[in-house]
């Protein structure tokens, strides 16, 4: 098909493994949200799967060019993923677009239907999912065995980190691509009513427990004795530490959980105008909302791990999971406005050199021509092949 305003050749992309376009969720939606107007900009025919009530139809940054396509699932914590990867891959198998790009390993049981097909696929392998402690044995086991497909039948793979391509390369032998994910630089924002600029300690996180979420309530508590302390997140099921965000909330002023806050705006503000922000993310590799933190220009300490260490480098300060010594380490950037300053200008310049969602996005459409290049290129070759052997 021809697109004279962009490119003489308009490819076809599925995206599978996110809750849709355009959704709010998380980190791979962020990225959708990004990649999908993208890629329509620059010719290609773009459709992105998801679930039922899990987008904002009426958005107004929505692109009405992106299509959508939303199928059935098993709306539970261990069987949504699997569940929604299947029926989305049945039906884009059947669609045939010129290439797949699949988000999560969990959806690697299903990448022999796409093979079968003759569509080659880029999956994003996320982080170490079977490693993190919200996951029973079983569903550990399922995403480990989602990895070991993933391993065999993806065409190519795209890793958010350097660290975890070099767990891919260690554990599989799989080399792939070192993509990681952008951050946008907002405009300078207003505080957030209730929330004076560089007076509050913020934390945004899923909650789960290799985000640190139990030790940050712990330095919470401390904390509010002099400052102000913003929670922004949930688990998503209304567990045990939503119970406990809650608690906190009602157990001091000083203390503020507002949930998943959807509203880019809102966030940004919260991120741009934080005294500092807590990073406590301890498994997988390049975290989106850290990213958009440093996008921000926010003063952040980070929990000490190798993946935080290898985004942030020297524009942060680092921690131990223990609520007192976050607590210590947060009081001391609050404490001091120099070092506010310092941190913000050093996170925005690390996210402006090394993560930008115009590169971000480059990449994966530099990736995905390869594989469609690489498929034409074999299709050329096998009439030829056919033709010598009969000779």
């Amino acid at each position: 098909m021809r697109n004279l305003q962009t490119t003489e050749y308009e490819r076809s992309v599925a995206i599978l493994g996110t809750r849709g376009y355009p959704s709010y969720y998380g980190g791979f939606e962020t990225f959708v949200r990004k990649l999908s107007p993208y890629l329509v900009d620059r010719g290609w025919n773009v459709t992105v799967y998801g679930r039922d009530g899990t987008t904002v139809d009426d958005d107004p940054t929505r692109d009405p060019r992106v299509k959508t396509v939303t199928t059935v699932g098993i709306e539970s914590k261990a069987l949504s993923t699997l569940s929604y990867g299947l029926t989305s891959t049945a039906h884009a198998a059947r669609r045939r677009p010129d290439v797949a790009l699949i988000m999560n390993v969990a959806n690697g049981y299903w990448l022999p239907l796409l093979k079968a097909r003759g569509i080659p696929t880029l999956l994003n392998v996320d982080g170490i999912e079977w490693e993190r402690d919200k996951w029973s044995r079983k569903a550990k086991a399922v995403f480990k065995g989602g990895a070991n497909l993933t391993a065999r039948f993806a065409d190519s793979l795209v890793y958010d980190s350097h660290e975890i391509a070099r767990y891919w390369q260690r554990e599989w032998n799989r080399d792939g691509i070192f993509i990681p994910y952008g951050g946008a630089v907002p405009p300078e924002l207003a505080p957030v009513d209730g929330f004076p600029s560089r007076s509050y300690a913020l934390m945004v996180a899923r909650f789960v427990p290799e985000n640190s979420v139990r030790e940050f309530f712990s330095a919470a508590e401390v904390l509010s004795r002099d400052w102000d302390v913003v929670i922004v997140g949930s688990s998503g099921y209304a567990d045990e530490l939503d119970a406990e965000a809650d608690r906190l909330a009602r157990s001091s002023d000083r203390i503020h959980w507002l949930g998943h806050v959807s509203d880019d705006d809102k966030l940004f503000a919260l991120w741009q105008h934080a005294g500092v922000y807590f990073h406590g993310h301890s498994v997988g590799g390049t975290n989106p909302a850290l990213v958009q933190a440093m996008a921000c220009g926010a003063p952040i300490v980070a929990r000490d791990t190798i993946f935080n260490r290898e985004v942030l480098a020297d524009s942060a300060r680092f921690v131990q999971p223990d609520g007192h010594a976050i607590a210590s380490e947060l009081a001391a950037v609050l404490s001091d406005p120099a070092l506010q300053a310092d941190l913000g200008r050093r996170s925005r310049h690390r996210q402006a050199s090394s993560y930008t969602w115009d590169s971000v996005c480059s990449a994966y459409e530099k990736a995905m021509t390869s594989l469609i290049d690489a498929r034409a290129a074999t299709a050329q070759k096998a009439p030829l092949s056919r033709t010598l052997n009969e000779e």
